[in-house]
């Protein structure tokens, strides 16, 4: 296992390896303050996103958090400071969606506020049972500044939004799940095994593909069918991009003839 960190002072606020080819993960590491979202943590965040951009050894992150939460949104230590930061107004979520890979997270505990949002901006949800998910927006009297308004509606539903977002009640992992923006809801300690494992289908299949499919759901959910039929037919060149010689997708179809 290949290891690394963002350090501040003696701690690690992210962890960096590499579980098996392919696969990076990330941790933050901020278990004492449920991961509260810093600057410090969200600039290591970005960068390790653009380097997994320019690695082509990379063909999936995992995302999760270090000990009994995934993250509890912004760290209020910095964000309500005369010069705070404000972690909506940082590049974190649009590195998240753009990221030329797929991001799973792997959520237990609380996903509140800005964890919520740091889950539905990655492309895959394996929740905890324990898994709790809450935006305080209205609670706490704050206006979003991280595309809330906008991106829960898209992920979740406008209706399901006005009800998270008005009420800032908890939605468990199970109801997550029903309404489709949790994949799978596995035991808490099962939930390290079960990202992992869908970070390895993923890893296993064409990179040129899954690349493409990604940034098709991702653009395509931004605009309406047509405009997301248009895409597809210039990403596939109207159909021939199937037509080109490619060993890896070649190789892939021999396998599949062998079988058969």
């Amino acid at each position: 296992m290949n290891g690394s960190a963002a350090q501040s002072g003696t701690e690690r606020v992210l962890i960096i390896d590499e579980p098996s080819p392919g696969v990076r993960r990330l941790t933050m590491n901020r278990p004492h303050k449920r991961n509260a979202l810093s600057r410090e943590l969200v600039e290591s965040l970005v960068a390790e996103l653009n380097r997994a951009d320019d690695d082509p050894e990379v063909r999936v992150l995992v995302l999760q958090g270090a000990g009994t939460s995934f993250s509890a949104g912004a760290d209020f230590d910095e964000h309500f400071q005369e010069d705070g930061y404000d972690v909506g107004r940082s590049d974190l979520w649009e590195r998240l969606e753009t990221v030329r890979v797929p991001v799973v997270a792997a959520v237990q505990g609380w996903a509140a506020t800005g964890g919520f949002l740091l889950a539905y901006c990655c492309d895959i949800v394996v929740a905890a049972e324990d898994a709790r998910f809450r935006d305080t927006h209205a609670l706490l009297g704050l206006v979003p500044t991280g595309g809330e308004s906008q991106r829960m509606p898209r992920r979740l539903g406008p209706f399901v939004a006005r009800d998270l977002m008005l009420t800032s009640r908890p939605m468990a992992a199970e109801e997550a799940h029903r309404i489709g923006f949790v994949s799978r809801v596995v035991s808490r300690e099962d939930l390290e095994k079960a990202a992992l494992e869908v970070a390895q289908q993923i890893s296993e299949n064409s990179a040129r593909s899954v690349t493409t499919i990604k940034r098709l759901i991702n653009l395509g959910s931004q605009a309406d069918l047509g405009v997301g039929r248009r895409l597809e037919l210039e990403y596939n060149r109207f159909g021939s991009a199937n037509n080109d010689d490619d060993a890896d997708r070649r190789a892939r179809l021999n396998r599949i003839r062998r079988r058969d």
